[in-house]
């Protein structure tokens, strides 16, 4: 089918025949596994730990691990082909599942081969343990230079001291990747990256929030109190975190994206189900273009979304990362996909209300994509700057 389609100017939209097993077998395994069990889990905000066993046994978790320490070594296109299909099961359980491959990005993009070696290829693959990704601060979200954790060398070591909030699987998680300033002074050029033990002394996780979606996800708060750091965890060099931060976001945006990419198509599917058996005024409400059209311009969105996702991911994987098209792709998939999940409760009308029908929850769970991984306006503020330099 590619080979075929290669042949039309040298350009084509089509997978390879292994990307679309992998799509298979992640759909498959979506159907068979979350859509059964995602209500539950939200209403009890339930840590899908089973469901991430399961993923992580079929290679489903950690793809962006290299092979040479036991990943799969998978682009960052499979990512969003699996990201899609478990985000159109539940957002939730997909984010609790997928956020190794957030957690790990500074370990993949700067860690030493040692460094490596130890937390992606010991800890993560081989005990199949949790890490989670620790930026944002109660007073520093999207400014991340405003962050105010420290990080001060102490007789060969760092102690950190500082709050991160908003983190996913921190409850679960068995180490961090923390950012620090290690020059207050310095600005963005003062923060560094380091991976931190979950056991060390000091550390104080909070309880978990209460959520309005996405509750199956975990999300806590994490207290640094003179957190003694080996040297050895210091990601790249000191100073290096901005830049390390940053080649982190080229990299995660295209699989948020693509995860609100998979909701949108949930919210177009459950609603051409539900206009094909619902009838008013003696046909099925599909008929009516004020309800016609809203599925209609879901089904547009589907497509632009998911193409300005694949695209952004796959000029990473080019060697050529666009901070412009991978925060236009993450905002322009959790917007549509919002606006998707909003007009499906409308097209289900009462019913579209009530916990007992699935657009509810969709609702509630795509809030959230226009918030994390840079919120909708600050990725605006991201294209601006691009198109302007």
């Amino acid at each position: 089918m590619v080979d075929m389609l290669e042949k039309v100017n040298g350009l084509h939209f089509g997978l390879t025949d292994e990307q679309l097993m992998l799509q298979k077998m992640a759909r498959d395994f979506t159907a068979r596994e979350i859509i059964p069990v995602a209500a539950e889990y939200d209403e009890h905000a339930k840590f899908p730990r089973d469901i991430f066993e399961k993923l992580r046994e079929i290679g489903l978790v950690n793809m962006n691990i290299p092979e040479e320490y036991g990943g799969l070594g998978a682009s960052l296109l499979d990512e969003c082909i699996v990201a899609e299909e478990l985000g159109y099961g539940c957002t939730g359980i997909s984010t609790s599942a997928s956020t190794n491959g957030l957690g790990d990005l500074p370990i993949v993009i700067a860690g030493s081969d040692a460094q490596k070696q130890y937390w992606l290829g010991e800890r993560l693959v081989d005990k199949g343990e949790l890490v989670s990704y620790c930026v944002t601060e109660p007073a520093a979200g999207s400014n991340v230079v405003g962050m105010e954790t420290r990080a001060e060398k102490r007789n060969g070591s760092y102690l950190i001291n500082g709050t991160k909030t908003f983190i996913t699987n921190a409850s679960y998680a068995n180490f961090f990747t923390v950012f620090a300033k290690t020059d207050a002074a310095a600005g963005h050029r003062g923060i560094s990256a380091f991976v931190v033990d979950r056991n060390t002394p000091g550390i104080t996780i909070s309880k978990k929030f209460d959520k309005l979606g996405q509750r199956a996800s975990d999300t806590a708060q994490i207290t640094f109190e003179n957190v003694e750091v080996p040297a050895e965890n210091l990601l790249g060099k000191e100073g290096q975190g901005f830049l390390i931060a940053m080649k982190v976001f080229d990299y995660s945006r295209p699989a948020v994206g693509a995860a609100a990419v998979g909701l949108l198509r949930r919210a177009m599917d459950e609603s051409i189900k539900y206009a094909k058996e619902r009838e008013t005024f003696g046909v099925k409400i599909y008929h009516h273009q004020a309800v016609g059209h809203k599925i209609a311009q879901m089904a547009m969105d589907y497509e632009a979304a998911r193409l300005m996702v694949w695209q952004s991911a796959w000029i990473v994987e080019a060697g050529r990362p666009d901070a412009r098209l991978s925060a236009a792709a993450k905002a322009f998939a959790a917007d549509r996909a919002m606006a998707a999940a909003i007009e499906a409760v409308q097209v289900f009308g009462g019913y579209g209300y009530m916990k007992e029908y699935p657009v509810e929850k969709l609702m509630r769970d795509v809030k959230i994509f226009q918030i994390y991984e840079g919120t909708s306006e600050i990725l605006r503020n991201i294209v601006v700057r691009e198109l302007f330099k």
